[in-house]
Formats: C-alpha cells, structure tokens, sequence
C-alpha cells in the first residue's frame, strides 16, 4: 500500500485490504497499518478534518460490504457471522491507524507554530529583527505595529510558561473581552507577557487584572508592571524594558503595591544614576529627623504613606495605623524640624523626593 497507490476515492488500497481480510481473516499487516498512518497525515496537512476522515473510511466500508468476497460467499451465517467480527476488527485497526497519523501531523503543526510564535516573541521584544521583517510577521500574530504599544510584565512565585493554567485562562479572558487583534499574550524568562495598543483602553489594566486573580491550577501573579507607550516595532521593546525596570525597582525599593506603572517611577532611575548626589540630597533635607522622638524612621514612614495617599490623612492614617491627630502631629515635626512643609507643593516635592532616595539607599537603616 504506497500513497501514491490511490483508488478513485483516494483512500489508498483500502478496498483490497478489506477484500483479503475477508476471504482470509487476517489482521492489517505492520506495512499496511503504516501506510494508512500517511494517509492520515497527509490528510491532516490537506485540511481534512478527523471526522471527515474517518467518515469517508467508514462510508467506504459500508459501500463495499456486501461485495467483499469473504461476505458475498459465505455458506452459512456462521461463517458470515466470524467474517464480519474479522472485518471490525480490521476496519478498527485502520481508523486507528488513521487516528493517529492524522494527530501526529497536527502536533507536529502545533509544535511549528508555537515556534515560530516563541521566536516571533524573542524577536519582538528584543528587538533582534529587521523591522520590516518583524511588521510583517507581528500581522499573522495579531498585531499591526504601525502605531502605538504598550507592554505589561507580570511575576509570580512560580514560572509562567505558555502551559500555564493561569497563562492560558489570562489569554481566554483577554481574548474573549477584546478580540484576537492587536493584543499579544506570551511568556517570556518565567513571566507573563502582553502586548497591546497604547490607545486600548483597558486592555493592560484587565491584563493585570486577570493576572492576579487566582483561579484554579496554578497561582497566580504577585505583581505587574505596565510599560509606557511607543510607536513602532522598537517602542514595543523600549515599553517591555520599562516593565522589567518597574518590577526591579519594585524588588529594591520593597515596594507594596501590586500594580506599578512605569510612567509613576521616572524619578527613581534618575535618583540611581548619581548615588552621591542622592546620598546628599537625604543627609541635607532628612538628616534632621534623626533628631525626632523614636528617630527618624516614623517620620520617614509618614511621609511615604503620605505620598503614596497622595496626602488624604485618613488614607495614611490608617496605613500607618496611627490616628488622624497623630499624623497632623508628625507632619508638623516634619516641617519643624526639615523647615520643609509638606502643605506646600514645591517644598513637598523636595521632601518626597529626597524620601525616594532614602528608600533607595536604605536610610536610614544604613548609614549615607
């Protein structure tokens, strides 16, 4: 049986296989097995689904009963009876065999495609392709990267990979809510990656969304960090940058919140470029707090949760687990002793920023 051996009905030497089956009672031969396992995969790589498939092979089956020689001249009904148990049994063995090359070539496409997407992903992100080349590419993945992107970055305490029930069930949902163009799902180094139009709303903020909510298999992200937007192909590279700085900060500066945006922590890469001058900046305008009652670490605590309750006193109240009355206190030390006040926009500023680069040095845990 060779595939280039076609009946009429293109189902290779099927009809002679029945034929001999049924005058001799044999099973399928190993070669002949063979051969309906190429038949399967070519089918598969021609577009025919298994159903169709197996239908057609059926549908011959039935067609050509009553005329196979071992049916048509049986003497008794015995005789008909262990003749057609003879051709179930090959007729079973054939759609298996059928079965199974048609899954193999589907695996073997699967295994294609993800490969090509992962090195689509690599490519895109970092930005080691011609950017004409990867334009072209990014449209059989979903995106047109003519305009805007944004990227997002989550982490968790485990791995993500592209079989990650979470990285799966984030892709349904997105998918359902927004359609499969111009957003990208993937992972990349163990972390769960998207890419999506700078001007989607919603898009980023429902991928960090989905991202942390546990759902059944495996946990689910700790944090996200959302890149800014930029145009073309390099500003999708540019974006996941930002992202991964975002969630380095985060580690360093032992930030709480879950969701960071790039766009918030510009300050912070500027602070680390010059140590010196930052080391200067905390000494000259935090140093005094060293002087207030339990030392300057309440202070400082104050006026981060201040910062980050962009100065709602009940909001910081309660983050620090102190009263209203309590924070009002301390605000005034704070200014007493800094000569710097917190209810002034500019001097505020200075505080705050000279508050980022304590928490960058670690002081005063450690010494300037």
């Amino acid at each position: 049986m060779e595939r280039g051996a076609a009946e009429p009905h293109g189902l290779g030497r099927y009809a002679d296989l029945l034929g001999e089956v049924s005058r001799t009672g044999r099973l399928p031969r190993r070669e002949e097995l063979d051969a309906l396992r190429e038949l399967g995969e070519q089918a598969a790589e021609d577009g025919v689904g298994l159903r169709e498939l197996i239908g057609r092979y059926l549908a011959e089956t039935r067609r050509l009963w009553g005329t196979l020689p071992g049916v048509a001249r049986a003497a008794g009904a015995v005789e008909r009876a262990r003749t057609g148990d003879a051709l179930l049994a090959a007729v079973e063995a054939a759609v298996a065999a059928l079965g199974e090359g048609h899954e193999r070539a589907q695996r073997l496409a699967v295994r294609q495609e993800e490969a090509a997407r992962r090195e689509f992903v690599d490519d895109l992100l970092y930005g080691r392709s011609d950017l004409g080349r990867l334009a072209e590419r990014a449209e059989r993945f979903g995106l047109r990267l003519a305009g805007e992107h944004a990227v997002a970055v989550a982490e968790g305490p485990e791995r993500f990979d592209d079989l990650h029930p979470v990285a799966r069930r984030v892709e349904r949902e997105l998918l359902g809510r927004f359609g499969d163009r111009d957003v990208l799902v993937a992972t990349k180094d163990g972390r769960l990656v998207c890419v999506a139009p700078g001007g989607r709303d919603g898009a980023l903020d429902a991928f960090a969304t989905y991202a942390r909510t546990e759902g059944p298999g495996g946990r689910a992200a700790q944090r996200v960090a959302l890149g800014r937007p930029h145009a073309g192909a390099g500003g999708v590279v540019t974006s996941y940058e930002e992202a991964l700085g975002a969630l380095e900060l985060a580690v360093q500066l032992e930030l709480a919140d879950p969701v960071l945006y790039a766009a918030d922590l510009l300050v912070f890469p500027v602070l680390l470029r010059d140590r010196a001058a930052m080391a200067d900046l905390v000494r000259s305008v935090l140093g005094p707090l060293t002087e207030g009652r339990g030392g300057a670490r309440p202070l400082l605590e104050t006026i981060w949760a201040c910062a980050a309750t962009a100065y709602v006193n009940a909001e910081a109240a309660r983050r620090l687990q102190v009263s209203v009355r309590t924070l009002s206190y301390r605000l005034a030390r704070i200014k007493e002793l800094t000569g710097y006040d917190p209810a002034d926009g500019l001097q505020r500023y200075t505080l705050e920023t000279a508050a980022m680069g304590a928490r960058v040095l670690g002081w005063p845990d450690r010494p300037l």
